[in-house]
């Protein structure tokens, strides 16, 4: 193969693997989410997700991880004693966002608690590794749900999706 043969041969193959980028870059950005589905999905994905909360004129931010669907309304668990807890039961307008290396999620609501031992069993049930520090009849474990909720997608690549629950 002379010279000229394979650079022409490079110069394709640098073509093919750039458009093939492209192109896949493309098809993540069609697939836009449009269900509170997706967003449980998207944040069971990312496993962890930052929740801010407001404490009187300060913001607080912390890791959560729990999320799960439920009688179709977005859940997160936390416990009764930690601030956050408090801080949700004197406004609970919160936002939360997270990232999975590609796009990442905004969604503000307001979080409503949810006091019926069903949906503490079921969160517990889905993240066994917290019936080490909560039961449902502890009077500790708190389920909360998202209510007047928009989820926000961004990403570099695309134009954003916006879904409401």
């Amino acid at each position: 193969m002379n010279r000229k043969t394979f650079v022409s041969l490079a110069a394709a193959v640098l073509m093919f693997a750039v458009c093939g980028c492209a192109t896949i870059q493309e098809n993540r950005s069609m697939e836009k989410p449009s269900t509170i589905t997706d967003v449980h999905d998207f944040l069971k994905k990312t496993q962890t997700y930052y929740l801010a909360t407001i404490d009187g004129d300060q913001p607080r931010v912390r890791p959560f991880g729990t999320v799960m669907l439920y009688e179709g309304k977005l859940y997160i668990q936390t416990g009764k004693k930690k601030n956050v807890s408090k801080q949700i039961g004197r406004n609970g307008k919160v936002e939360l966002c997270a990232f999975d290396g590609d796009r990442w999620l905004r969604l503000s609501g307001t979080l409503v608690e949810d006091e019926r031992r069903a949906p503490k069993a079921a969160m517990l049930d889905a993240y066994p590794g917290l019936k080490k520090m909560y039961s449902p009849d502890d009077g500790n474990t708190q389920v909360l749900y998202f209510k007047d909720a928009t989820a926000t997608f961004n990403s570099f690549h695309g134009e954003p999706a916006t879904v409401k629950f």
